[in-house]
């Protein structure tokens, strides 16, 4: 090394970066030669052709020039007399030799040191990224434990020991608080190297964070006896697991929720309290969407397939039950099952039908017999009977093509009716007649 950097023990400096940062040597040694051949180039000029070497004997980096023997000098940077040569270099040289003359580094060493110290900097902050980025990029998903290092805005910055992790606000729990020093548990949600370091990003809302908590606190989700199919999160307030067992003989809800509650109520505490309904999972999807609907009861499911949509006929005294508080239960049922549910009550229901059957008998003579199939398939206005397609309506028991015919008819005369905002001929005969004007 130059001596204005001469003064530290270079052998002693790399074996310690390599120890404990766990660089490899090489890839040291190839900073040093680069900062010491970027100082040389600023203090020699551009026209030098240099090369740095690391000379591991005596711990110390050496520049050479490179100059070619030539009868006549041209570029006097690069090339050099025969006479002189042999003079100065090597005695048995001969025209167009390459040789390699050492320079004195003394002239640029503080730059070199200053050079080299930023260039190994920069090297190891890059390895390290490198070395983190390859350790944890296969461990999405995975739970850690770390240490709450600092705040950043309102970021957490964790401690996970060979390297840092960012939580995000919008990753944290809800009014949930820590302190610096305080162990903390997280998801690992993301994991990408990029120039501004390798970054770990942590999640403790993610529904990813709720299942793995599940599978740490249940050894059948570990063993894979019983398996999580699905999560959601409303995180802080309430969430929802579907659950599912291999084996008959193993109740995969209570396996979760353990003796006296201890197993779910781990999780809960870890959550802060967060409230979670273990729901059972099942191949029919109208049983699924009504466990996930829980605790309200089901009367009815009226199941469209082509809109992936399903209505819930609940008793009137369920309706806010199943809803839940601003729309939450049946939000998180939604997304636990993948479908988009809405929530009817049976008085609701009952009175649409009503409307319906008194319009339609009106403008047809459909009677109520009639129309009963349609309600229990979810046919409830007239404008959907009008939007339904005639051999759909023909195919349902005791409708018949020529029923059907009818009934189009009919749905159509009270929807014109609804659309002019008025009444069937025999509703306005029974209106209460208009108060006399003054």
């Amino acid at each position: 090394m130059p001596s204005g950097a001469a003064e530290f023990n270079l052998k002693k400096v790399l074996g310690q970066i390599e120890n404990e940062k766990g660089i490899k040597r090489e890839i040291l040694v190839d900073a040093i030669e680069t900062a010491v051949l970027s100082a040389a180039r600023k203090k020699l000029g551009q026209n030098f052709d240099l090369e740095a070497r690391y000379n591991e004997e005596n711990g110390e980096v050496e520049v050479f020039r490179w100059i070619r023997v030539v009868e006549e000098v041209e570029s006097p940077q690069r090339e050099i007399s025969l006479t002189e040569a042999r003079e100065r270099l090597d005695q048995d040289c001969n025209i167009d030799d390459e040789l390699g003359e050492k320079m004195d580094t003394s002239r640029f060493g503080r730059i070199a040191a200053q050079t080299a110290k930023q260039i190994i900097i920069q090297r190891v902050r890059k390895a390290e990224r490198e070395i983190v980025y390859n350790e944890y990029k296969d461990r999405k998903g995975e739970l850690v434990t770390g240490t709450v290092r600092r705040f950043e805005r309102q970021n957490i910055v964790i401690d996970l020991g060979r390297a840092e992790a960012v939580l995000p606000k919008d990753e944290q729990i809800p009014k949930e608080t820590c302190r610096v020093g305080d162990r903390l548990q997280a998801y690992i949600k993301d994991v990408r190297n990029d120039d501004k370091g390798s970054i770990i990003t942590l999640s403790r809302t993610d529904e990813g964070f709720l299942m793995k908590l599940f599978e740490m606190e249940v050894p059948e989700i570990f063993e894979g006896i019983v398996r999580i199919v699905s999560a959601a999160r409303d995180p802080g307030i309430r969430a929802k697991i579907a659950v599912t067992s291999r084996d008959h003989d193993v109740d995969p809800v209570g396996a979760c929720v353990g003796v006296k509650g201890a197993r779910v109520q781990a999780v809960v505490q870890e959550l802060k309290g967060e409230k979670i309904d273990i729901v059972l999972y099942s191949e029919n999807t109208a049983g699924f969407v009504c466990n996930a609907i829980a605790p309200a009861q089901v009367s009815r499911v009226i199941i469209d397939e082509e809109k992936r949509s399903m209505e819930l006929i609940v008793p009137d005294d369920q309706q806010s039950l199943a809803i839940g508080r601003k729309g939450q239960n049946v939000r998180l049922a939604a997304k636990l099952t993948g479908w988009n549910i809405d929530i009817i009550s049976e008085l609701e229901v009952s009175k649409t039908q009503e409307k319906t059957y008194d319009m339609m008998s009106q403008a047809g003579g459909i009677d109520r017999d009639m129309l009963t199939p349609l309600f229990k398939l979810g046919y409830r206005s007239a404008k959907e009977i009008v939007e339904a397609d005639v051999l759909d309506l023909a195919i349902i028991p005791g409708i018949g093509t020529e029923n059907a015919e009818k009934l189009k008819e009919a749905a159509q005369q009270a929807v014109l009716w609804m659309e002019k905002g008025g009444m069937p001929p025999k509703e306005k005969e029974n209106a209460a007649p208009a108060a006399p004007s003054e």
